[in-house]
């Protein structure tokens, strides 16, 4: 009997310390939940050009071709981010009179809206919202999200079918703290045959520079003939001179 006993009590014993190796196997087996990882873009100290990319939304309501830039202005220095256009979620929606083109990152990081309005026989921008939410600039700097509004009477104006193009910057203000550079730009709505643009509405920065180097090229030729021919005048006067001596 003393024999049973001491056997059932080594059996008991082995049987605890199996229980408790399973257990710390488990325990280790078992791994703490991972963080989400959450998008979030990364600020530039230096300006570079942004990746063209065209947006379209129904083959008749908006088509969009532009390169994105934001600049944050932070402790009076500014940052840059380029829009990414593999990242975009496209959305908005179409109306007669109103039209909305949204631009939005993953986990909203980004966005840029534009909305459209339609007055007569000319469509316009009247509101561009954006913000971007980056990660911290310095290291111990906070998260921050930097965001502004620009509602303009008519901003990129066009007659209906025709699109507003502009090979210049765009650069617009929507707070202290952050800007949108929108470059090349070409932009319709409401009224897109087949999706394709219209006539290009060349806009005034583009005209300007197209047209100023023509105005000063004309000015110096101007300003050359009449040195040549007020030269050429002296000459004569002088030659008639002489011969009524």
């Amino acid at each position: 009997m003393m024999l049973k006993a001491q056997t059932g009590g080594w059996c008991l014993i082995i049987l605890a310390i199996i229980a408790g190796v399973q257990l710390q196997e488990n325990e280790r087996s078992v791994q703490p939940a991972s963080e989400p990882h959450i998008y979030r873009p990364a600020l530039q100290p230096t300006e570079t050009a942004p990746p063209i990319e065209t947006y379209k939304l129904d083959k008749s309501c908006i088509k969009a071709t532009m390169g994105v830039q934001y600049i944050v202005i932070e402790k009076k220095k500014a940052w840059y981010y380029n829009l990414e256009p593999s990242r975009v979620r496209m959305g908005g929606s179409c109306g007669e009179e109103a039209a909305v083109l949204s631009l939005t990152l993953p986990d909203n990081a980004a966005s840029l809206q534009l909305t459209f309005r339609k007055k007569g026989n000319i469509f316009y921008v009247s509101n561009l919202t954006a913000h971007v939410s980056p990660l911290p600039v310095c290291q111990g700097c906070s998260n921050k999200t930097y965001s502004g509004v620009l509602t303009n009477d008519k901003l990129f104006a066009a007659a209906d079918g025709q699109s507003f193009k502009c090979k210049s910057e765009n650069l617009l203000q929507t707070s202290p703290e952050l800007r949108i550079r929108l470059v090349p730009l070409q932009i319709q709505a409401f009224t897109l045959l087949k999706g394709h643009y219209g006539k290009e509405v060349e806009c005034w920065a583009d005209f300007t520079q197209r047209v100023i180097p023509i105005i000063l090229g004309a000015t110096v030729v101007g300003l050359f003939l009449i040195a040549v021919t007020t030269s050429l005048f002296i000459k004569d006067r002088h030659r008639e001179g002489y011969d009524r001596l």
